[in-house]
């Protein structure tokens, strides 16, 4: 009886995500925050309401699990993604899981950040920088500040096993001249902790457990808004950045609804979306958003998907060889 009720219920299931499936003109997989999901596909849909959009919001580790489920069932429901980072769309694209587009808007983007066949692009910059209370005495400028007398047993970062912006983060410090593997020892030595996600060092450094962070950007100036006692700092070394790439999930049943929804959020009023919840954008021209410097302030650092695709693995490794598994 109880495998019969699991069968019937897993057949019900199946036939409620077919039915909303066909139901909607757009299908969007995203692990954005509930609130700016719901503003990216409101802003969307203002544009073209003939489109009826649904969206599933889970982390991007979550959502991919669910996609290649349904992939590998033969009955993926996603039209789009908008996830984290291009990393996991670059393996989705060696895999031949992606539909290859050639949006117009890519031209007032930085070629750095998309794909050059048009498997996905970036929408925004989430850069990882340093977060310090304000009652520190060190006033950190640059990354090695870091590993300072000043700063022992006061840094904690988010951990690469936990946060997928920390492992990018990783890979691309480690790619920077005169840092390497050596400078992760050097933080380790000096006594700083790795654990859980970009919430717990927020929490960590506004309440003064912890006098300095990593921390991705607009966590760190929202709350500083809020009146938190912190300020932030984007190293005149460079930061690392996860791009919330978008892309066409290949084998699509809405190819043109889902090429226009490409097409918004690389657009000027699309990414003017992203300046309003608080975030870099990614196309150029766009006003930053406020709490920010000037773009041209900011130096962010370069991530090779391919590449760090490649290595992401022995990375994780590498890391785990020195702050243990947390």
């Amino acid at each position: 009886m109880k495998t019969l009720v699991s069968t019937l219920a897993a057949l019900a299931a199946a036939t409620f995500l077919a039915t909303t499936a066909t139901a909607a003109d757009l299908v969007l997989y995203t692990s954005q925050p509930n609130e700016d999901a719901q503003a990216t596909v409101d802003a969307f849909k203002a544009k073209n309401p003939d489109i009826e959009v649904e969206w599933v919001r889970d982390g991007t580790t979550k959502l991919m699990a669910k996609l290649m489920a349904e992939i590998e069932a033969g009955n993926p429901v996603a039209d789009v993604l908008l996830i984290a980072d291009t990393v996991t769309l670059q393996r989705m694209k060696e895999a031949g899981q992606l539909l290859a587009y050639k949006s117009p808007e890519a031209a007032h983007f930085d070629a750095t950040l998309y794909d050059a066949d048009g498997a996905y692009y970036s929408t925004k910059l989430i850069t990882t920088g340093i977060v310090y209370n304000t009652a520190a005495d060190l006033k950190p400028e640059g990354w090695k500040d870091l590993t300072k007398a000043e700063a022992k047993n006061l840094v904690m970062m988010p951990s690469p096993l936990t946060s997928g912006a920390a492992l990018i983060h990783a890979q691309v410090l480690t790619g920077l001249e005169g840092y390497g593997w050596d400078y992760y020892k050097a933080l380790q030595q000096n006594g700083a902790a790795a654990s859980g996600g970009n919430g717990g060092v927020l929490k960590a450094v506004a309440t003064g457990e912890k006098a300095y962070g990593m921390l991705v950007d607009y966590m760190a100036i929202r709350e500083k808004a809020k009146g938190a006692p912190i300020e932030f700092v984007f190293p005149a070394e460079g930061v690392s950045a996860v791009t919330e790439p978008v892309a066409i999930l290949g084998g699509t049943k809405n190819e043109e609804n889902a090429k226009k929804f490409v097409d918004f959020v690389l657009s000027e009023e699309g990414q003017q979306v992203s300046t309003k919840l608080g975030y870099i954008p990614a196309r150029n021209g766009v006003a930053m958003p406020e709490g920010f410097p000037a773009r041209e302030q900011i130096k962010v650092l370069p991530l090779d998907a391919a590449s760090a695709l490649k290595t992401s693995e022995s990375d994780i490794k590498s890391f785990s060889d020195i702050f243990g598994t947390n």
